[in-house]
């Protein structure tokens, strides 16, 4: 009696149905975790990377600091 109110086991393609599933499922995981990484790290990162060099960084007087210390060749110190 229990016997009939069991349903039958799936016995072919149950390896293509569950990768099928497997795989979407991967996809949509990763695009999620790439997404949050690029909103939560990256983009964060940039900007703050723009604002230290758009207000506390001057290259000529690193240049020049550069110079003073001998590390170009091309351009020796005064």
């Amino acid at each position: 009696m229990s016997a009939a109110l069991l349903p039958k086991p799936q016995m072919r393609g149950l390896l293509a149905s569950r990768l099928r599933k497997h795989i979407v499922v991967a996809f949509l995981f990763s695009m999620g975790c790439a997404a949050g990484y690029k909103f939560g790290v990256a983009e964060p990162r940039k900007r703050a990377y723009a604002e230290f060099y758009k207000k506390n960084y001057d290259a000529m007087k690193e240049f020049e600091a550069m110079r003073k210390a001998g590390v170009f060749e091309s351009a020796p110190p005064k």
